[in-house]
């Protein structure tokens, strides 16, 4: 797609226990297939031209999901970090985790850092949020600030500290799935974003289904508040 307007697109990719369900398979299996398209997507979105990439892949409610599949989960991603690095160096991505990672062990954290450390120059960015929830990144960069001697807090602060804080804010965002919701995701990025919504579950999602919302996105006129 030549000249693509979307400079950072978002992903809330929901549907995974769902597809799986409809297949008679173990909701894990669905994030299985998940992660798969997951690489899929964001490989064709760089080769298109976006500069960042934001998926949605655990949320801070999520831990309320039965134990196998919360494990299933997290297996899925210190697999991604152990068995994509090179190819992430090789494609010129930066990997960066947002959200609080207090709830993780010391060997899942020194993973995390060891690869955000490795692909911190590469030019590309993909930010996967994991333990993550808008309102608790809101509180943490205030108190990032409070922790700076701030008396009085400005928006260019919030954006300056909240974790995206490496590239502009989400000029589009893609809810697989038909739900109508942000769920509690980049409620700060999100205040002047395109909102996308596609009944397709995340696991059917295809790279002409990411060219059907950008083709959306430029049918869209962003006002930002003026006319």
């Amino acid at each position: 797609m030549a000249d693509c307007p979307v400079n950072h697109i978002a992903f809330i990719m929901d549907g995974n226990g769902r597809w799986a369900k409809k297949r008679l398979m173990p909701r894990e299996y669905g994030h299985k297939v998940g992660a798969e398209v997951f690489e899929k997507i964001v490989d064709y979105c760089a080769a298109i031209g976006i500069k960042a990439v934001t998926v949605y892949a655990f949320s801070t409610e999520n831990w309320k999901r039965p134990k196998n599949e919360v494990e299933a989960l997290f297996k899925l991603f210190t697999d991604y970090i152990d068995n994509r690095t090179s190819t992430l160096m090789k494609k010129n991505v930066r990997l960066v985790f947002i959200g609080d990672r207090s709830a993780f062990s010391d060997d899942l954290r020194t993973r995390m850092e060891a690869v955000e450390a490795k692909t911190k120059y590469n030019e590309k960015l993909l930010y996967i949020a994991i333990n993550y929830g808008g309102r608790n990144e809101i509180c943490h960069a205030v108190n990032e600030l409070i922790a700076e001697g701030k008396k009085e807090v400005t928006e260019d602060d919030i954006s300056a500290h909240v974790y995206t804080k490496y590239s502009p804010d989400p000029d589009l965002i893609v809810r697989t799935g038909g739900e109508y919701r942000l769920s509690n995701f980049l409620m700060w990025q999100s205040a002047y974003s395109e909102i996308y919504v596609t009944d397709t579950l995340w696991p059917d999602m295809t790279e002409a289904d990411v060219d059907l919302a950008i083709d959306e996105y430029k049918r869209r006129n962003r006002r930002f508040g003026g006319l």
